[in-house]
């Protein structure tokens, strides 16, 4: 209790005596657990606003757990330790009735609140958005769930994966070599598009209640998030009425500029813009300025043979010869790295986007960049139910309320 205690004064402190940041002033309530909703509020949390994590007792945020997130920096998850600093975690049971009524009297004081249950359960609990925008119209109440609120596929379980599937990207998510299957995309897109989607729905209603005096209801789906990323690759969707043939599509493998290469030490290297100046300096460069046309053309049939030709003369050198001769050429290209080599890179560190706290331990930085009050990160993390007290002491609530609740801690 008195780490926990400690750890919120040292967090406050911070808070107090840190520079002005873009959302001084603002009280998040978050009710969501895993990734999307938390990935939105600790930008914000990141960016001055005061956080207030809702955790049951019963069952706290699960990212917690070295069982199922089993790397570790020091006591936490690296997980949690990336999408949960700077809160505050107060643990309210929201099936009793005084958990209930201390989360009535947190939306009173809240600009924002942020959840991600399934739809119909918030109103099964009482928290719901028409509920809460009575006892206070300026709240912005943003829900993030698989398919949204409304829909014939409303009521569809699904996490990343399912949603990335469902909007058509699996599909076309193959090695342009060979008739290989779907596969993983290696970072969760649909759950942090709908967490920046989330962001921006609820800055952007923020916005408005500054003129209207009313906050509003932001209703985000992860599937939708991933559907709203695609307008390069409706065309054929769009205008032939079918699926892409994916290698005549420039971004599936039909484009010689934008694939993927493998190097003779069995690493690869991905050419990324076809710009006629890339294509001119790539071409000419090898020696073989005869497929600068072909493939300045669209993508498809006439991409082909430079695609045959840039796959053997790829194999000839391993990747570090091959990045020493793209070295000071006018051509878009990047080494595949692995994520460790990414994570690791001079520019990584120069940008701040990996850094380190005071322990040691890794932190992602803020990919949001100002000129005037830029991200004043707090490394600290909410032991689960550590600002419970001081909390309930802000609030209105009865007595009895307040023992009930720290009972259950």
């Amino acid at each position: 209790v008195r780490r926990r205690l400690e750890q919120s004064q040292r967090q406050r402190r911070h808070q107090l005596s840190a520079p002005p940041m873009k959302l001084d002033g603002l009280t998040v309530i978050d009710l969501s657990l895993f990734l999307p909703g938390p990935a939105a509020t600790q930008m914000m949390a990141d960016h001055g606003a005061r956080v207030i994590k809702v955790e049951n007792p019963n069952a706290p945020e699960p990212t917690r757990s070295a069982a199922a997130f089993p790397w570790q920096q020091g006591d936490e998850t690296v997980m949690f330790r990336n999408t949960q600093r700077g809160k505050e975690s107060i643990a309210l049971d929201l099936k009793t009735e005084s958990g209930k009524r201390a989360l009535l009297a947190l939306a009173r004081k809240a600009d924002v609140i942020v959840e991600a249950f399934r739809p119909g359960v918030a109103t099964r609990l009482g928290i719901d958005y028409d509920t809460l925008s009575e006892i206070n119209p300026r709240v912005v109440y943003c829900s993030i769930s698989a398919f949204g609120q409304t829909g014939p596929w409303r009521d569809r379980p699904a996490h990343d994966t399912a949603t990335v599937a469902a909007a058509g990207i699996l599909d076309v998510t193959r090695s342009p070599e060979g008739d290989s299957g779907p596969a993983i995309i290696g970072v969760p897109i649909s759950d942090m598009l709908s967490s920046y989607l989330a962001l921006s729905g609820i800055m952007m209603a923020l916005y408005r209640r500054a003129t209207t005096g009313l906050g509003d209801f932001v209703d985000i789906s992860m599937f939708e998030s991933v559907l709203a990323a695609s307008p390069n690759i409706l065309g054929p969707v769009f205008g032939g009425d079918q699926a892409p043939e994916r290698l005549k599509e420039r971004t599936h493998g039909g484009n010689a500029m934008l694939n993927i290469y493998e190097t003779a030490d069995k690493q690869f290297i991905a050419l990324g813009g076809g710009e006629h100046k890339f294509v001119t300096a790539l071409f000419e460069g090898l020696d073989r300025p005869e497929f600068i046309d072909a493939v300045a053309g669209p993508a498809g049939e006439g991409h082909w043979p430079a695609i045959d030709f840039l796959r053997d003369t790829f194999r000839t050198r391993s990747r570090d010869e091959w990045e020493t001769w793209f070295t000071g050429r006018d051509i878009c290209w990047s080494p595949v790295a692995t994520l460790h080599e990414a994570w690791e890179a001079d520019h990584v560190w120069e940008r701040g986007m990996r850094f380190k706290d005071s322990e040691g331990n890794d932190h992602v930085g803020s990919a949001l960049r100002y000129t005037h009050e830029p991200a004043d990160i707090c490394t600290e993390l909410p032991g689960m139910g550590a600002q419970t007290a001081q909390i309930i002491e802000e609030l209105d609530l009865t007595e009895t309320d307040r023992e009930a609740i720290l009972d259950r801690l």
